[in-house]
């Protein structure tokens, strides 16, 4: 189903209005580069005809050579504009925000909720990317707000969204912890923030209608997004509404040893039938606070790929886990981000990524794949590793800020755990990290 969203738009725009303006100042930046050359030139000719010249001979100017110069360099070829063939776009993701009371009260200010400050220092880098997606782990169903309930007031969407997300999962341990009517809550609050939902529909008629994906038009460039989970928090999906989730597995309520072929190709088949550019599949998947990535994963990894998917944005472990980058097939694999915001009550869940996957378009080749891909270390900072207020920061600034002294820098035993985050991290992302040191994490 194509996502029509005024307000990703607007910002796409934006986004293309400063690419245009970056690159009329480069355009300029060589034209004053080659004028100045030719200048240079045109009084180095200057100089040596005056100090060559015989009587006979006519003295050229320095403005003379320079004009003539530069009408060469800056003459055009052809009056017929060529377009570019490349076309590079950058998806970002960021793994779970899991909504406990923790994490719902990080945003009680005086007036009622407000998410500003638990965000505001990761706002710009959620932004920053032509299209962000993340994986919600709760419900917007109304009061009680908190781990009871796994719901969260409405706030916290109208944040994200001013903060730069575009797409949030919704096929995960959470889509039916409220039974249908929560779910459909849900999703009526996801739209009316004014983003898109993902694998997750209020009604089989919903997901007939949409076949299971959303198809975002990015810079021109067409990207296919669908969303699947393992399961849905042990329980099973009511007679009749099996399809108001996308399933990764047909034993999803026990096992998780059967992998659900016949759903999944059936949706990546419809996929398939647009003819995106790229395909981008979020899976809810793994088994939460373990490293290894079993056999079905292994499975689920070979058939999306057979069958289009050129992306795989993993959550649910709670920790980051390797990612996997095929330069030549510009396929890539990230098996879990790790917890974007929650309670850090696991080992290595307070800290995590925010991955940011280069996309580049050659209409010349007729390809488009993953061309590279980096990443930002962030950190969950407790109460009582700051100033009190629990909120996400980034590694690097934060580490900064403590070793310039700021007024409001974090605890010496944040510092330490941050430093220690960062190695865990990089050997984590390089599947350096062994199992053993999972006691470490």
């Amino acid at each position: 189903m194509p996502l029509n969203n005024d307000e990703m738009d607007r910002r796409r725009q934006k986004r293309e209005q400063a690419r245009k303006q970056m690159k009329r100042t480069q355009r300029r930046m060589v034209l004053l580069l080659i004028l100045a050359v030719a200048i240079l030139a045109g009084c180095v000719i200057a100089i040596y005809r005056m100090a060559h010249q015989t009587p006979d001979s006519q003295p050229v100017s320095a403005m003379d050579a320079t004009t003539q110069a530069t009408t060469e360099a800056t003459e055009p070829t052809s009056g017929r504009v060529v377009k570019d063939p490349i076309t590079k776009i950058h998806i970002r993701a960021v793994g779970d925000l899991n909504v406990t009371n923790a994490s719902v009260d990080a945003g009680i200010v005086a007036t009622g909720y407000d998410y500003t400050r638990a965000f505001r220092d990761v706002a710009a880098e959620l932004g920053a990317a032509d299209v962000t997606v993340m994986n919600m782990e709760g419900n917007f169903c109304g009061e009680p707000y908190g781990s009871e309930t796994a719901s969260a007031p409405v706030e916290l969407l109208s944040y994200l969204k001013n903060a730069g997300v575009d797409l949030i999962q919704m096929a995960n341990s959470y889509s039916i912890q409220n039974g249908l009517i929560g779910l459909n809550s849900t999703l009526n609050a996801i739209r009316s923030a004014g983003m898109e939902p993902l694998g997750a529909y209020a009604s089989v008629g919903d997901f007939r209608k949409t076949k299971g994906y959303t198809i975002c038009d990015v810079q021109g460039i067409k990207v296919a997004f669908v969303a699947f989970t393992k399961g849905v928090g042990g329980m099973g999906m009511p007679e009749g509404s099996q399809q108001c989730v996308n399933l990764l597995y047909e034993d999803y309520e026990s096992t998780y040893k059967i992998v659900n072929k016949k759903g999944i190709t059936s949706i990546l088949k419809d996929v398939a039938a647009e003819k995106p550019d790229l395909t981008v599949a979020m899976l809810h998947w793994g088994s939460v606070n373990n490293d290894q990535i079993s056999k079905t994963q292994e499975q689920i990894v070979t058939l999306m790929q057979k069958n289009g998917v050129d992306v795989i944005i993993g959550t649910h472990p709670h920790l980051v886990q390797r990612i996997d980058h095929n330069e030549k097939t510009g396929k890539l694999v990230a098996y879990s981000l790790g917890d974007f915001f929650g309670d850090g009550q696991l080992g290595g869940s307070n800290y995590s990524i925010i991955l940011d996957i280069e996309v580049t378009k050659d209409t010349d080749l007729k390809t488009t794949k993953v061309t590279g891909f980096s990443y930002i270390p962030i950190y969950t900072l407790k109460e009582s590793e700051c100033d009190g207020y629990r909120r996400v920061v980034r590694i690097d600034t934060a580490m900064k800020a403590y070793e310039q002294n700021y007024v409001d820098k974090i605890t010496k035993a944040a510092y330490d755990q941050m430093a220690h985050s960062l190695d865990r991290i990089e050997k984590r992302i390089s599947g350096a990290a062994e199992e053993k040191d999972k006691s470490k994490s």
